[in-house]
């Protein structure tokens, strides 16, 4: 899943995107509210993380934009100052939730993991799809009751893959779901990482088919096996 940290303090940035990311999140990340503001209209995020003093834009302003241009990606508000009128401005403009820093990093990825599942009826800790299991909770993969050892990456795509079963998903599409906009590579690196994970579920007994490839439009978990 890809999150959206709106953030101008660096150690806090780095901090927050090592603690999602180890969480196999995917995260983009923009310093000043002007900046999160273009990502947000133009990214397929599933939560922003925002942080409510910031140059140029500052959180609650671009929160009320998102909200008026119809945008309705769940907000987790970051707010450095613990008074109730900072949270009901957040909530007033739409905000989801909010965290008072300083904060516990365990504290705010449950948060994330709340909203998450507040914002996504499909979002479960357990997905599923023939013998594969993924749990979300734990980060692990097993395919019948052989564990999968998996990339960052192909954990990604596959965990993609499970949140959109038959769904035919483009390789520009996984791309901008797996991929960090700043790290995106070309089309061709989806062959390369979909050839890696398809064989290690090979080898951990699937069918060779488990994803197939829809040619001319991408591919997806295959609905006839």
């Amino acid at each position: 899943m890809k999150i959206l940290l709106v953030e101008d303090d660096s150690r806090i940035t780095k901090a927050i995107a090592e603690a999602l990311s180890d969480q196999h999140y995917v995260v983009e990340v923009a310093n000043d509210g002007e900046l999160g503001l273009t990502f947000a209209e133009t990214g397929a995020f599933d939560l922003i993380v925002l942080d409510l003093m910031l140059p140029k834009l500052d959180g609650i302003s671009l929160c009320k934009k998102l909200r008026q241009s119809g945008n309705k990606t769940p907000v987790l508000m970051l707010t450095s100052r613990d008074t109730s009128m900072d949270k009901v401005l957040g909530l007033d403009v739409g905000a989801d939730d909010y965290v008072v820093k300083p904060f516990d990093l365990p504290e705010l990825l449950a948060r994330v993991r709340a909203l998450l599942r507040r914002g996504n009826v499909t979002f479960s800790p357990i997905l599923e799809w023939e013998k594969l299991t993924l749990n979300t909770n734990e980060c692990s993969v097993m395919y019948h009751n052989s564990p999968l050892i998996l990339t960052p990456k192909e954990y990604a795509l596959l965990e993609l893959f499970l949140r959109n079963g038959s769904r035919v998903l483009s390789r520009s599409t996984i791309l901008e779901r797996v991929w960090a906009f700043e790290d995106m590579p070309g089309e061709e690196t989806v062959k390369v990482h979909l050839r890696s994970l398809r064989q290690k579920l090979k080898a951990a007994g699937a069918p060779p088919n488990l994803i197939e490839t829809v040619y001319g439009l991408g591919y997806r978990l295959n609905p006839n096996l």
